[in-house]
């Protein structure tokens, strides 16, 4: 990424009568960093005047309950109500067009790309791009900040949830003393950083708590697997979801439990999402580029957090990913 990326994406931005409709989306099924991405920055579209700013992302469209706190959340509308022609489209926190869904078709506007996953496949007209971002909210701050937007409370809460899921609450290698600085910044305008940490990490449903504790007993090690490095993983099922009475959100915290395995270097997480769909979440302690493997297999993310979507039994899919693995 170059000075000439920055300031084109503030001249596209910059450029617009203040009356111009403005689409912001993120991936599907958002987490943190990309829904924090959006509304912060959607956020600062107001504050320097912007009046048509609308936020979606593909369907299912629903915050999950975590993140229903967030400022901004009146920014965002269904994708079949999204703005058909918008003067502008800007993507946060998707490597590629497919996870825009239906929403990809706005990408015959003017847009903006603005992501960390090392997949990317710069698909904008303009491609904010680092992979060595510790979180796609590093750039909407950077963005922010070249475009003149005063940091407040609303605008840093939303960075914050970003930042601090997608470095797992600063824990991460690409935790950099630049992504403590930022969140000094964040937290130095009064943001409540107790209540979001318990809100985001320390508060879920008994019966969640238990359907976690029935699926961290299903995980399985396998010493021999990743070229000898080993893997761990396990599975949840619809049938589980159904019998917890729990939506698909209540999995996400189960791979920091698989990936503290330490006999294993790769932690997987098969997630059904339909008859035969699997949402497969990997991760690495640092031997395995876990984002090779995921694009191998149809995703992408990060070289120690990536994701993919298998098809088929859960058996074909773990077979899938253990060939890949020992390739």
């Amino acid at each position: 990424m170059t000075g000439a990326d920055w300031a084109d994406a503030v001249a596209a931005v910059s450029g617009l009568p203040a009356s111009a409709p403005v689409l912001l989306a993120c991936h599907v099924n958002p987490d943190g960093d990309a829904l924090g991405s959006m509304l912060a920055f959607g956020l600062g579209l107001r504050r320097l005047g912007y009046r048509a700013v609308q936020a979606s992302f593909p369907e299912p469209f629903e915050v999950t309950e975590p993140f229903l706190g967030l400022p901004g959340l009146d920014l965002l509308v269904p994708p079949a109500e999204a703005v058909a022609e918008p003067a502008l489209f800007v993507c946060f926190d998707a490597s590629s067009a497919d996870r825009l869904g239906a929403l990809a078709g706005r990408l015959a506007a003017p847009s903006v790309v603005v992501d960390h996953h090392a997949s990317n496949t710069r698909f904008g007209k303009i491609n904010l791009v680092d992979p060595a971002a510790a979180a796609t909210t590093v750039l909407v701050a950077g963005l922010l900040d070249r475009l003149g937007v005063p940091l407040d409370r609303a605008i840093a809460e939303c960075l914050y949830v970003g930042l601090v899921t997608d470095t797992g609450s600063f824990r991460y290698e690409a935790t950099t003393p630049a992504v403590h600085e930022l969140a000094a910044r964040l937290v130095a305008t009064g943001i409540d950083v107790g209540t979001l940490s318990r809100r985001l990490f320390d508060t879920r449903p008994y019966a969640a708590v238990r359907l976690l504790a029935e699926a961290v007993g299903r995980t399985v090690l396998e010493p021999s697997a990743a070229r000898g490095l080993g893997l761990a993983w396990t599975y949840a099922t619809v049938d589980d979801l159904a019998r917890y009475g729990q939506r698909p959100y209540a999995l996400e915290p189960l791979v920091d439990s698989v990936r503290a395995v330490a006999e294993a270097d790769v932690a997987a997480v098969f997630k059904q999402v339909g008859p035969d769909g699997w949402a497969v979440s990997l991760r690495s302690r640092g031997g395995t580029d876990v984002s090779r493997v995921a694009v191998a297999l149809g995703g992408g993310g990060h070289r120690l957090a990536a994701g993919f979507t298998g098809y088929g039994s859960l058996d074909r899919v773990l077979d899938a990913l253990r060939t890949v693995l020992d390739g």
